[in-house]
């Protein structure tokens, strides 16, 4: 039970800070499909920074610097997205698409180089972001996590620049009207985007394990994320519960061969890691017609046309 509890806080936090970071850009009224590619990213540069550290730094200087270099490159990744979709007015589905399929390029270069070979791995220690809570397992990202969803609730409805960015999601032109620099919230709604799934990648890779692949990106968590989002309707709230329901899916794959009755249904772990996925076509089908996704989502804005 401690084992599934583990693996499931794992991929909620992950689920859920990236999802939180597509519920601000399209909140902002611009979609952000490329939460997978910023999390490649973020996991990149936060793995490279905490490998070029000096080993006897202290570990809290360790997990800081690491998650502010993965924060810091998620944002600028990001606002390739931002630049395009807002200034340029670009489509902002193959924006996104394109973002994705570069991030995993860049990825692999970057690691061979600092391998020094034609090995895509890079290896690293995540002890100082590893826990001891009884018999349980945790890692400092699911403190962030809690800190970040809080962070949101109030942000987006209880302060002026939340209510400023919902309306430029439902209704720019009126925003306009009334005084709101449409595409500078825009571009603030995709840049916390970034902020949230750069930090979402790194704790996706670091907590699991201690070498990772950087071949297979972030093996689909991002669009997962993208999937929860909408299951929460886009809500803070919901999506922090539609993280756990998924991250309860995505659990199996690792502990299947741990539990009896599940050990006996002679599933293969490729079967178990594509339940989360499955699932989300699934709810998503049949909740889809009653999703309220922001009005203006999508679609650029022209400052010229009311």
């Amino acid at each position: 039970m401690l084992l599934m509890l583990k693996y499931a806080l794992m991929s909620a936090t992950v689920l859920m800070l990236v999802a939180l970071g597509g519920c601000f850009s399209e909140h902002s009224g611009v979609i952000n499909l490329a939460l997978e590619g910023i999390m490649v990213i973020g996991g990149l540069m936060g793995i490279l920074i905490l490998n070029l550290l000096p080993p006897d730094m202290l570990p809290v200087w360790k997990v800081v610097l690491s998650i502010a270099a993965a924060a810091v490159s998620g944002i600028v990744y990001s606002a390739l997205l931002a630049f395009s979709a807002i200034n340029l007015k670009a489509d902002q589905t193959i924006g996104g698409t394109a973002l994705n399929l570069l991030s995993t390029a860049i990825a692999m270069v970057v690691a061979k180089r600092f391998n020094g070979s034609q090995s895509a791995k890079l290896s690293y220690d995540n002890t100082p972001f590893m826990f001891q809570i009884g018999g349980l397992t945790v890692n400092v990202f699911l403190f962030i996590s809690i800190a970040l969803l809080i962070a949101s609730i109030i942000v987006l409805y209880k302060t002026r620049f939340g209510l400023r960015l919902q309306a430029c999601g439902e209704h720019p032109q009126a925003a306009d009207s009334v005084g709101i620099n449409v595409y500078k919230m825009r571009w603030s709604g995709v840049l916390i985007s970034g902020f949230l799934a750069g930090i979402g990648g790194f704790a996706y890779i670091v907590p699991a394990v201690q070498v990772w692949n950087f071949e297979v990106g972030v093996a689909g968590m991002g669009f997962l994320s993208l999937a929860v989002m909408i299951f929460g309707q886009w809500k803070p709230g919901r999506i922090a519960l539609a993280a756990i329901f998924f991250a309860i899916f995505k659990s199996l794959a690792n502990i299947y061969d741990s539990i009896s009755w599940l050990n006996a249904l002679h599933l293969t772990k490729e079967l178990y890691n594509m339940m989360p996925f499955a699932a989300s076509m699934i709810i998503l089908a049949f909740t889809s017609k009653r999703s309220r996704a922001p009005k203006a989502e999508g679609i650029p804005y022209d400052k010229g046309q009311r």
